[in-house]
This record gives structure tokens, C-alpha cells and sequence, in this order.
């Protein structure tokens, strides 16, 4: 939902409540999007990325999983 700057205003605590429960609201000003209300959670979120880098190596998928082989056969030659 969009909210015009005086609506905004007047509503707060109710672009606030829908921001900590719905998600990001969308503020215009002159009919021109102007700024996003979001909950301080998601602004930490996404300031931080989300998780640091050490959380994003622990979520990724278990590679010993995979079934990779290996051709046995020489490299080929290369003249250089």
C-alpha cells in the first residue's frame, strides 16, 4: 500500500503497525514514491545483508552430497 505524505502523518501508528506486520509502506509525496517505513528488523536486515559471511557458508547445501567424478585419462598435450 502506498500512503500520501499527509495521510501518513496523520496515520502513523498505523503505518507503523503495518510496517512491523505486513511488511514495507511505500510513503508519496506529490504523487512521486518519497520513502519506505520498515520495521527495525528488516533495516537491520538488509543493512547487514542478511546474515554475515560465516552464516551464509554455514546455510549452503552439504557438497560432499554431490556425485562428481573424475575421468581417469592423461591431460591432453599443448604446444605451446
Amino acid at each position: 500500500m502506498a500512503w500520501q505524505l499527509q495521510s501518513a502523518k496523520q496515520r502513523f501508528s498505523e503505518v507503523v503497525r503495518r510496517a512491523l506486520e505486513i511488511g514495507p509502506q511505500m510513503v508519496t509525496r506529490h504523487g512521486r514514491d518519497a520513502v519506505v517505513v520498515v520495521s527495525a528488523e528488516e533495516f537491520r536486515r538488509l543493512r547487514t545483508g542478511g546474515a554475515d559471511f560465516k552464516q551464509f557458508l554455514q546455510a549452503a547445501p552439504d557438497l560432499a552430497r554431490l556425485k562428481v567424478r573424475r575421468q581417469r585419462r592423461p591431460a591432453r598435450r599443448v604446444k605451446l
